[in-house]
């Protein structure tokens, strides 16, 4: 199956220079957890920024909500492309621990792709929970499993 089945054609962009206040404004508005960042043409993705990385990085670390969101960023920006197998996507998520891929055609974003869209559109549960387990670990640093005494 490939990637272009699956992916969702609407994406939540904004500038990379907006300010972390506006961008967190974004995501509340269009019930959405990240934002792909595009530069001053519009069409060119430079990062990509979720609600988790406001949270740990602006709010939890006592940073300035008017600074330009790029500073909290992931980049460079893993994507696929629209006839990439989903299945390969699958793999990207899993080895850097995401659960988002913009969607890019020569540079251009024409979609985004979530942990979620490849669990429900699939319909692969298997699929789904394995994925989910696995990016979770990669995400979480080592201590998180070791033994707490408790």
């Amino acid at each position: 199956m490939e990637i272009r089945e699956v992916m969702t054609r609407s994406v939540v962009t904004a500038s990379a220079a907006a300010p972390v206040r506006d961008v967190a404004e974004l995501m509340r508005e269009r019930g959405v957890g990240s934002v792909v960042l595009v530069d001053a043409d519009g069409e060119t993705v430079t990062g990509l920024v979720t609600d988790r990385d406001l949270t740990v990085s602006v709010l939890a670390g006592g940073r300035d909500p008017a600074e330009p969101v790029r500073e909290h960023a992931s980049s460079p920006v893993i994507a696929v492309g629209p006839s990439d197998d989903v299945q390969a996507a699958a793999q990207l998520m899993v080895e850097h621990g995401i659960r988002r891929l913009p969607v890019l055609t020569e540079g251009m974003l024409i979609g985004i792709v979530t942990l979620d869209d490849l669990a429900a559109r699939t319909g692969d549960s298997e699929l789904a929970h394995q994925l989910t387990a696995q990016v979770a670990r990669t995400a979480l640093p080592d201590f998180y499993f070791h033994d707490r005494g408790g």
